[in-house]
């Protein structure tokens, strides 16, 4: 059986000065001073589960705090897919988008990936865009690590953030600020209605980027905040709790039994 290597035996390795960095985090690290311009989201083409934490990540930082306060961006989001992607995982739902992202979303149907790699080029240099989310399924010959450096750099210039989803794809060599391996997690149980569906929630792994260490979360969005979601520790209630104490006593050298009955 040929063995695949994983994703930390494929990337350099992280120098250890970067160990003592800060985690990365949610809303405290998503500001435009501190969130990378170009990242990457790799997942499988089976679920929905790349093209969600895009959303998740790209919705958190377009409604973080910055220097002046909370300052929402309220400007258009661009979606581009190539057609393999819109095969694996449809299109955009636009009514299980949020609520503020529905009517300020702009979709681009490519039908090649080098037609999806060109509308990204061209949304990142309008300034008009929030942000641009895209969906390329596989490693298309095209997305170089040449055509990744342009995407960088042309985000940078213009100062609009791109999420590209590799749908299907290995990690191959990219400029990417941000690189992460996301998949489906099990969503927590609803609070009043236990057959609601429940929050959306990721596994995500950052196994690549500039500003911070390595690092895996259990990221949840929930009512349209990013979160990390923290294991639940059990609690024993104390009130219910029967007290064996009076077990705990010497016998001297007879057992419990033969004490009760004397």
């Amino acid at each position: 059986m040929p063995f695949k290597p994983s994703l930390a035996s494929v990337l350099p390795r992280t120098e250890p000065a970067r160990l003592s960095e800060a985690r990365w985090r949610p809303g405290v690290d998503a500001p435009p001073a501190s969130a990378p311009f170009h990242s990457e989201i790799f997942a499988s083409g089976s679920e929905a589960s790349g093209a969600g934490l895009a959303l998740a990540l790209a919705h958190d930082a377009l409604t973080s705090p910055g220097e002046g306060g909370v300052g929402e961006d309220t400007r258009h989001v661009l979606w581009v897919q190539d057609r393999k992607a819109m095969q694996l995982n449809g299109r955009p739902c636009v009514a299980g988008l949020p609520p503020d992202l529905r009517h300020r979303l702009i979709h681009v149907a490519a039908a090649t990936p080098e037609d999806a790699l060109f509308a990204l080029e061209e949304g990142l240099k309008c300034r008009d865009f929030a942000c641009v989310i895209g969906e390329i399924a596989g490693n298309p010959r095209a997305l170089s690590f040449t055509a990744s450096r342009r995407l960088s750099l042309t985000a940078e210039r213009h100062g609009v953030r791109l999420w590209l989803v590799r749908l299907d794809a290995d990690p191959d060599l990219s400029s990417a600020r941000m690189r992460w391996q996301a998949r489906a997690a099990p969503s927590l149980p609803p609070r009043w209605n236990a057959a609601a569906p429940g929050t959306a929630t990721w596994h995500a792994e950052l196994f690549r980027a500039r500003a911070y260490p390595p690092g895996e979360w259990m990221l949840s969005d929930e009512n349209g905040t990013l979160h990390i979601r923290h294991p639940k520790p059990v609690v024993v209630n104390a009130a219910i709790t029967p007290d064996l104490g009076h077990l705990a006593r010497p016998t001297i050298g007879q057992s419990l039994a033969a004490r009760a009955r004397a």
